[in-house]
This record gives C-alpha cells, sequence and structure tokens, in this order.
C-alpha cells in the first residue's frame, strides 16, 4: 500500500506521531552490511496524510488479537495449500521473477544487487527508468481526476523510448483514496492508455487489473468493468498480462482496511480481521480464485503479476519480524512452485503467477516489511533474511 501513491503521503492518524520514534528506533539497530550505495542520496521523510488503512489501537489486546475473518471466501475459490516450513534455495534461474517496491528514493540508491531482483517499481513511468543495468522497471499509468497520469502524449513518448516494457494500468482504482474510480471510468481511461502505449510501442505487454486484493466483491467491479469496457468500444477489453495487489483487508464502509469499491452500493464484502493480514491460507486462495476468474472471463492463460503484497500492520499488532520472514518466505514458495495446468500460464510451465514485488524497500508508515532502514538504509532484520534466502 503506497503512501498516496503520487507522493508516498498516506498513513494513517494515529501513526503520525509515531513516525520519529521508530526512526530513532531503526537507527539504533545493529547492521550486518550496508543496503545502500555509497552514492545513495536519501530524500527527506513524507507528510502523512489519512489513510484509512490501519485499525486504531484501542486496548493493549487490540493491537495483537484478532478473530478469524467473519466472512470468507466462496468455497469454490478456495484450494487450501499446506505451508512448507523451513529454508528454501531460491533457483538462481528464476530470479527474474522477483521484484520490490520502492517508495521513497529513486531505486538506483539501494543496493538491488544483494537482493537480487529482477525488477521493479514505484508507481510512475520514466522515459529513462532510473535503475541499474540487469534490473526491469514496470512502468505505471495512474489514474487522476480521473484522467490518466501521465497524459496520453506523454505515455506514447515513454513506450517509444521502452520497447517492450510492462506497463502496469492503474493502482487500486478500487480504492478511494488511491486511483479510485467507477468500473465505467476504468473502462475509459484503460483505452486512452492502451491506445496512447500501442501508438508507442506496438511490442508493449500491457497488464490490466491494479485492485487491493481479488475478493469476490472487487472481481465484481472487474466485471462491470469489462462489461463497460465492451459497452463502449464493441470488444472485448485487450490486455497482455494481469495485475494485482493480494493484501487481506477489511471492506466494510466507512471502516479500517480498503472500503467499498466506487460506484458499487454494498456495505461489506470480506470482513477480513488484522491477524488476517499475515493469513497465508487466504492470501493463497484469492490467488487461485483470481486464476479461475482469468479463465472464466477469457483470458486463462496470460501472465499474472502480483505487483504489491505485504504484511501493512505494524510490528505490535501481532507481526514480529519472525512472522513477517516466515510469510515472505511461504509466499515465495508458493509463486515458485504452484501450478495448474489448466489455469496456470502455459508457456511458464502452468505457474499461477510469473512475477511478484514485495511491498517494500522502506516506507515511513507501513514500515512492518521495510528491507531497509529508513535513515541509514542499513539492512532491516527482513531485509538481512531476504538477502540470505537468496544468496
Amino acid at each position: 500500500m503506497r503512501l498516496n501513491r503520487g507522493q508516498i503521503a498516506g498513513g494513517v492518524l494515529f501513526l503520525a506521531g509515531a513516525v520519529l520514534l521508530t526512526l530513532a528506533l531503526l537507527s539504533s539497530r545493529a547492521t550486518v552490511s550496508p543496503a545502500a550505495l555509497p552514492t545513495a542520496t536519501l530524500a527527506p521523510l513524507p507528510t502523512s496524510t489519512p489513510e484509512p488503512l490501519i485499525p486504531t489501537a484501542t486496548s493493549p489486546a487490540a493491537t495483537v488479537t484478532s478473530q478469524p475473518a467473519t466472512a470468507t471466501l466462496p468455497a469454490a475459490t478456495v484450494t487450501p495449500q499446506p505451508a512448507s516450513p523451513g529454508a528454501f534455495d531460491f533457483p538462481e534461474g528464476e530470479l527474474w521473477r522477483l521484484g520490490v517496491s520502492v517508495p521513497l528514493n529513486a531505486p538506483s540508491a539501494y543496493n538491488l544487487a544483494a537482493l537480487r531482483v529482477g525488477w521493479v517499481m514505484n508507481w510512475n513511468a520514466y522515459v529513462a527508468p532510473p535503475v541499474p543495468a540487469g534490473v526491469a522497471f514496470a512502468q505505471t499509468v495512474r489514474f487522476k481526476d480521473g484522467a490518466l497520469s501521465p497524459p496520453a502524449e506523454t505515455l506514447t513518448a515513454i513506450a517509444a523510448a521502452n520497447p517492450g516494457a510492462t506497463w502496469l494500468i492503474s493502482n487500486e482504482a478500487d480504492v478511494r483514496w488511491q486511483d479510485n474510480v467507477t468500473p465505467e471510468v476504468y473502462a475509459r481511461l484503460y483505452h486512452e492508455a492502451y491506445a496512447a502505449i500501442k501508438a508507442g510501442d506496438p511490442g508493449a505487454r500491457v497488464a490490466a487489473g491494479g485492485i487491493a486484493q481479488p475478493t469476490p466483491l472487487r472481481l465484481r467491479y472487474l466485471d462491470l468493468m469489462l462489461e463497460s469496457y465492451a459497452q463502449a468500444y464493441g470488444a472485448a477489453l485487450p490486455a497482455q498480462a494481469w495485475h494485482i495487489h493480494n493484501y487481506m483487508l477489511r471492506e466494510e464502509r466507512d471502516s479500517w482496511g480498503v472500503d467499498i469499491p466506487p460506484g458499487l452500493p454494498d456495505a461489506t464484502g470480506v470482513l477480513y480481521e488484522i491477524d488476517d493480514s499475515g493469513n497465508l491460507e487466504a492470501f493463497r486462495a484469492q490467488i487461485w480464485a483470481f486464476r479461475r476468474w482469468m479463465a472464466e472471463r477469457g483470458y486463462g492463460g496470460q501472465p499474472l503479476l502480483v505487483s504489491e503484497f505485504g504484511i501493512p500492520m505494524p510490528e505490535n499488532y501481532g507481526f514480529p519480524p519472525e512472522r513477517v520472514q516466515t510469510f515472505l518466505r511461504e509466499t515465495w514458495r508458493f509463486f515458485l512452485t504452484t501450478t495448474d495446468a489448466a489455469l496456470g500460464a502455459p508457456a511458464d510451465g502452468g505457474r499461477l503467477v510469473q512475477r511478484w514485488c514485495w511491498y517494500s524497500l522502506a516506507d515511513p508508515v507501513y514500515a512492518t516489511g521495510n528491507l531497509v532502514t529508513l535513515d541509514s538504509l542499513e539492512w532491516t532484520p527482513l531485509g538481512r533474511a531476504w538477502v540470505a534466502q537468496v544468496e
């Protein structure tokens, strides 16, 4: 969850006062090896703005204890996968799949070589992406105030300068404090973005989607978007891939979590609780559900990118470093090993997911998943675990 995505603001009011304390604690941690390049220049930390992603703690118990989700995915969408405890070796030939998002500073400011990532994204689009050689950059088109950002003519120029690039269309258009558009507006903006990108690079790989989590409520949002596209343009929405975020956050109007998608009348969707942010079974089930949705809508076999995932809840809500490290490892294992001949990508051995992007390298508010400290860019415990996993 990027903080107001365009400028990394966001966050929750109750956390604003805690940011300085967090920085002080992080700066005092012992480190093993520097995560920053010697020439790295740190950007100033952004000013937080309201984003009701995390519930406000009302008692000590509330920060560490939660109940199972009171609404669940339909049984047909759930294919339980057993957790596989213990470390595993990340295959050398598969590192191209591994990505990380970069909320602060240019990607080139970090030691991406040690993380061995194959790609990065930072919710922007560039003629010259700020990444080192050998690291791919996923261009992102945002929806702002009912218009494309960057505008169409700029997208065409960027696409022409980056032939064959992957383009992620929208960042949580289904969330009112992110790209925040109705399904009908999404269809129009997607059509404009697709035409502009293909005008500059007919070989561009354009990925539709970008929803916060593939729950039944948000799959219905996408269904309405596809219907609007077909009605407006007389054809099925064109795409070379799909991308989604895979969080497990509460869907309830005017509550914490990700609220209700714009244009939908519902009061609730899946009522995830705090602890579900690290629910591996729900995480896997949502991926299976989206692959089924893709197949049923005529997009079966296309590549699927999980362009954001992680644990946005604070550490003291029940997510100590050990639990987050396990979550990271087991999601990687799931992505790497889960195949289905009918639902997965045939060109990739039937794998369900082709690429994935952890949130994030460093975020001053959603800090539980940080790989480096905010002040000195030294490795966090999770960052050290990441490096050890890919060595």
